[in-house]
């Protein structure tokens, strides 16, 4: 059920961990030290610790969905992601199941893929970043007569707990920017140029964030790859992520609802060594645009 820092067709290679994590180009900035700014906004909302589930007084036959804290910001609907973490139990009895807290791992959910049980696609619309909501659901949009593991049994009901970090635009492809390049001779230091100034927050060390983003070959100015037609892809900002340094390096400064152009040293992706799936030859660089959608 989970997606991360995935991405479906050969753009899964945007992020692959490079080989040896040394990948470097002389003079290109890496550093992702933190600073001061601030993740106050509805799409940078981190998560609480993990809640509590109070049990139904009855067990519901249909769901039920209780906001216990409202979000701000954009509401989840299908074509969205929602990134969220969650505790979940047996509705009976208040068993524990399954929780994202204590992996400290969000878990991401494409609205209308059909990837989770019923409830939680029918429980999940409308919900906002920075929200808290209850889910009871009945068996029937759960696990059925079938139930799941060893704590689920056949005709549970189960409750839901979710912390809402982030719900993120789905797209289509004819939202992806018009983009032209002209054909440009390898360069030693990673070549910035904001297209689109943001106004939101910035990644810094230790956060995750959110993007849309073309690759194309510099040489010859060829359109590669593009995430445009499906929600964000989810990012490390860390030093010691699978995030190629290339990625981060274009990220570094960002804001978000900002779009930047870089030319990135081959050296700072696929470790140089190119990409024949997406026709990228070895020791050529890339031209990245990207699209800071979220910061969490």
């Amino acid at each position: 059920m989970r997606r991360l820092l995935a991405l479906a067709l050969p753009l899964l290679l945007l992020t692959a961990a490079c080989s040896d994590g040394t990948a470097t180009s002389s003079g290109a900035d890496t550093t992702v030290a933190g600073s001061d700014t601030t993740i106050a906004n509805a799409a940078t909302t981190t998560s609480p610790d993990k809640p509590k589930v109070a049990v139904p007084a009855t067990m519901p036959t249909k769901l039920v969905v209780t906001d216990l804290t409202v979000g701000t910001g954009p509401a989840a609907a299908t074509g969205t992601e929602v990134v969220l973490n969650y505790v979940g139990v047996r509705s009976a009895d208040g068993t524990e199941f399954d929780n994202s807290y204590d992996r400290g791992e969000p878990f991401q959910v494409l609205l209308g893929a059909g990837k989770v049980i019923p409830g939680w696609e029918q429980g999940l619309v409308g919900v906002q970043a920075g929200g808290r909501r209850q889910m009871d659901i009945p068996a029937e949009l759960a696990y059925g007569d079938k139930g799941a593991g060893d704590v689920i049994k056949p005709g549970d009901a189960l409750s839901f707990v979710v912390d809402v970090i982030a719900v993120l635009p789905g797209t289509s492809k004819a939202d992806e920017p018009a983009i032209t390049l002209a054909p440009a001779a390898n360069i030693a230091t990673i070549a910035n140029k904001d297209l689109v100034v943001g106004t939101g927050a910035t990644p810094t060390n230790g956060t995750q964030f959110a993007a849309q983003i073309m690759l194309f070959r510099a040489d010859t100015g060829e359109l590669l790859n593009s995430t445009w037609g499906s929600p964000p892809v989810l990012f490390s900002f860390t030093k010691d992520s699978n995030t190629f340094p290339g990625i981060i390096a274009t990220a570094k400064g960002m804001k978000v609802g900002g779009r930047r152009q870089s030319q990135v040293p081959y050296q700072l992706m696929f470790d140089g060594k190119g990409q024949s799936q997406i026709n990228l030859p070895a020791a050529i660089d890339v031209v990245l645009v990207m699209d800071l959608v979220a910061v969490y």
